[in-house]
């Protein structure tokens, strides 16, 4: 059975919780996303079910007690330079260029997973990419175009075309920063190297 996780993004700004959201379902394609815009609607929801909280500073600063007992699941969405310094509390800048901030929740998923690894990762099913396939998987994430691949490997463009083409189809991810993020997501790379 796989693990589809819950992310509730707790913001009242609408233009942010549309890009968080889409960003977030192409890094973590599975996931259901569920958006409020205030504290009182996440409160009429579930609120314990989710795995992770984007939370707008302003509203964790408002409910500190109830996102204190749900550490680290918590992630403050802060901006610019003033960024607070909470002991203890994840922060995102979100005021990133999009490649800084995939690589940033790529930083905390690593962060509040103990390394990369997910609790549920023994219950996911595994998508047994051949060792061609991985190696194929990290010249993409590197940004390696087909034909540099194929040179690289020292095998035709047909067969890096084949390639890539089986790694999206096991793993139901088409972009290439949907890829990057699965490549980090299972150990295959660093967030540090992208």
């Amino acid at each position: 059975m796989k693990h589809h996780p819950e992310i509730a993004i707790i913001d009242p700004n609408t233009l942010s919780c549309m890009g968080l959201e889409a960003l977030l379902e192409e890094i973590i394609p599975m996931a259901t996303i569920r958006v409020f815009h205030s504290f009182g609607e996440l409160v009429d929801d579930t609120p314990d079910m989710y795995a992770h909280y984007f939370v707008s500073a302003q509203i964790y600063f408002e409910h500190t007690a109830f996102f204190r007992e749900r550490r680290p699941r918590a992630i403050v969405l802060a901006g610019g330079e003033n960024l607070p310094q909470l002991s203890g509390v994840l922060t995102l800048n979100i005021y990133q260029s999009q490649k800084e901030l995939i690589k940033s929740i790529l930083q905390l998923h690593q962060h509040g997973h103990q390394g990369g690894k997910h609790p549920h990762a023994e219950s996911t099913d595994t998508h047994d990419l051949s060792a061609r396939e991985i190696e194929v998987l990290k010249l993409i994430t590197k940004g390696l175009i087909n034909k540099e691949i194929a040179d690289k490997l020292n095998i035709s463009l047909t067969t890096i075309i084949s390639h890539r083409k089986n790694i999206t189809e096991k793993l139901g991810i088409k972009s290439v920063s949907g890829l990057t993020v699965y490549a980090v997501m299972n150990g295959y790379i660093e967030a540090d190297s992208i």
